[in-house]
């Protein structure tokens, strides 16, 4: 569930669920029996046959999604499905360029290591072709952005002038967004697509302000371009109010695409998109040869089956509110911003400058947390973000134990 052991049997409390990726918690019981069940029946049959798990799987799936994305794609990685997405969307609109956010990551293959846009994740090959970047409309680091502006239980610490729910964040940040398109784009044309994340996982768990996916999303399909809603973090009831990371911000996708949490750790993903769009790849053969597959289907199906029935989603939202308060109670001068929803949780990590804590002090801090028998990721450009995104079955006694290992270790500086 949400306990990991190292080979000398010591006990550790997993609050980063193997990179977002255990949603439901290790090796739970269910989830294993489907496995095994369907192991023993059939492992692997080519996808050109119809088989009952792949078909019960899609529906069951596009239940979870809008009425008009009914269509699914079956791969085996979220780099896998954010590459079918833009290939989607390039097929469909007949256009090449695809528009992401900077600091944005959507995975490290030729193409969408183009949208990946931290450096510390970029290799020195040509991968941007095609690819442009608008800037991150990010609350904390960026000049506008206030204690309203984010959809989150934790305020951030600036004055805010929004006005009701009017975000003035919103439109500045948008503005930026605009320009982008008025500039790099042809005045009678759009982009392919628009990919981005609902809220920036590796990124430091960065939250848009309020309104801004809206604005963007209707610009960007006012020009007859995609949205593509990449959920492979943010999916799968994490957030807590919603199930799907762009229902949060009220916003229509084109495509959406998931992995990680779908699978609780079988490595599985998914496109889901319209007909009209899906029939765009018609126009030539296309397979996948592990995609769908009978175990992967199962497993996905059990997975939506153990957080519907364990109320995993409502969890997220009571324990990760907890949470994030308790995080946001710490009195440490190293803490620069609590931010996130539900049990997708950041915690930014300052010197005593304001700026980003040096990569050899938050070793040392990720190392204490750790021997304090806790595990979290780091994020963030910089590397200087703990990253919480925990097995969404933890209890608020977990909770505790994290906030005290995290306070100590602030407290002790190791």
């Amino acid at each position: 569930m949400q306990f990991l052991y190292d080979a000398d049997g010591k006990k550790y409390l997993d609050m980063f669920g193997g990179i977002v990726t255990v949603s439901v918690g290790h090796c739970h019981p269910k989830v294993n029996e489907a496995l095994k069940k369907q192991a023993d029946k059939l492992w692997h049959t080519t996808s050109i046959y119809l088989t009952t798990p792949i078909y019960e799987y899609a529906k069951k799936l596009t239940d979870k999604l809008p009425d008009h994305l009914k269509v699914c794609f079956f791969v085996n990685s979220g780099s896998e499905a954010n590459d079918l997405a833009i290939e989607l969307a390039r097929l469909h609109t007949g256009r090449f360029d695809i528009l992401s956010m900077r600091n944005g990551y959507h995975g490290m293959t030729q193409t969408v290591l183009g949208c990946t846009n931290l450096g510390t994740w970029k290799q020195p090959l040509p991968s941007g072709f095609g690819i442009l970047k608008a800037p991150c409309p990010d609350p904390y680091h960026g000049p506008w952005g206030g204690s309203k502006c984010r959809d989150s239980p934790v305020k951030l610490k600036r004055d805010c002038h929004c006005l009701g729910d009017d975000c003035q964040a919103s439109r500045k940040y948008f503005k930026d967004f605009e320009d982008v398109l008025n500039y790099d784009f042809p005045a009678s044309t759009g982009p392919a697509a628009f990919l981005v994340e609902s809220i920036q996982g590796v990124g430091g768990t960065v939250q848009f302000p309020k309104g801004f996916l809206q604005k963007a999303f209707k610009a960007v399909q006012k020009r007859e371009g995609l949205c593509i809603s990449d959920e492979v973090q943010t999916g799968f009831g994490r957030l807590g109010s919603h199930f799907w990371g762009f229902e949060a911000h009220g916003v229509r996708p084109d495509i959406v695409t998931m992995a990680k949490g779908i699978g609780n750790g079988y490595p599985m993903g998914a496109v889901v998109t319209t007909k009209e769009i899906a029939a765009s790849l018609g126009r030539a053969l296309y397979f996948n040869t592990f995609g769908g597959n009978p175990i992967a289907c199962a497993v996905g199906s059990a997975v939506l089956d153990v957080i519907k029935n364990e109320k995993l989603q409502e969890n997220a939202a009571e324990v990760g509110t907890y949470f994030l308060k308790q995080l946001a109670s710490i009195d440490s001068p190293l803490i620069g911003d609590v931010r996130g929803k539900g049990l997708m949780i950041g915690v930014e990590l300052i010197d005593e400058t304001g700026g980003p804590l040096p990569r050899e002090r938050m070793a040392e801090i990720f190392e204490g947390i750790k021997e304090r028998g806790v595990l979290v990721g780091k994020g963030g450009l910089k590397g200087n973000v703990l990253r919480i995104k925990p097995p969404m079955c933890i209890n608020k006694q977990d909770v505790d134990k994290a906030v005290e290992a995290i306070a100590d270790t602030l407290k002790k500086g190791k």
